[in-house]
């Protein structure tokens, strides 16, 4: 199954839910266009009680949809950009990703992968159990995060629903997706 674009949302508030569009633009060094998270400097509230001035590692988050569709079997409420993801993909293994992997997106945009989304307790706000749910154990006991990734903007571009993915890995060692 190809990777493509399965939807794309923007809200200029910071608010957990992100409304679709039909398109949005990403812009070099600052994320979405009109996003509350856009800016070269750290725009989560969180992190910027912490440390105003540090990068913006978390520019652009995506989730797969196949997680969605996961959430929807166990009786959650989910529906593209419902969890503040900015680009809903299917058909590319998202969380498998190594960090620094290129995602070339459309005709035009390049973001570089940073990291995993950690999810918070804003999504039990959404649905109760929603944040449990995006979390799991692997056979060792180790936590696995599927609330999505993190990226920054290296090329900028329009980004339609159907636009086309292609992952681009980084040189090896590949480093796995740590939190960001």
């Amino acid at each position: 199954m190809p990777a493509v674009v399965v939807a794309v949302s923007c809200s200029p508030s910071h608010t957990m839910s992100k409304a679709n569009q039909g398109y949005i633009r990403l812009v070099v060094g600052i994320g979405v266009e009109g996003d509350a998270h856009a800016g070269a400097t750290v725009k989560h509230r969180s992190r910027v009680a912490r440390n105003p001035a540090q990068p913006n590692l978390r520019q652009v988050h995506l989730v797969h949809a196949e997680l969605l569709t996961e959430l929807q079997a166990g009786g959650y409420s989910v529906v593209p950009g419902r969890m503040g993801e900015n680009i809903t993909t299917s058909g590319i293994d998202l969380l498998g990703l190594a960090t620094g992997t290129r995602l070339h997106i459309g005709e035009e945009a390049v973001v570089e992968v940073t990291g995993l989304r950690n999810p918070c307790h804003q999504l039990d706000r959404l649905q109760p159990g929603l944040m449990a749910a995006v979390l799991d154990k692997d056979a060792p006991g180790n936590l696995i995060r599927k609330a999505g990734i993190m990226a920054v903007v290296l090329v900028g571009g329009d980004i339609y629903p159907g636009d086309a993915i292609r992952a681009e890995l980084p040189p090896e060692p590949h480093r796995p997706l740590e939190c960001v």
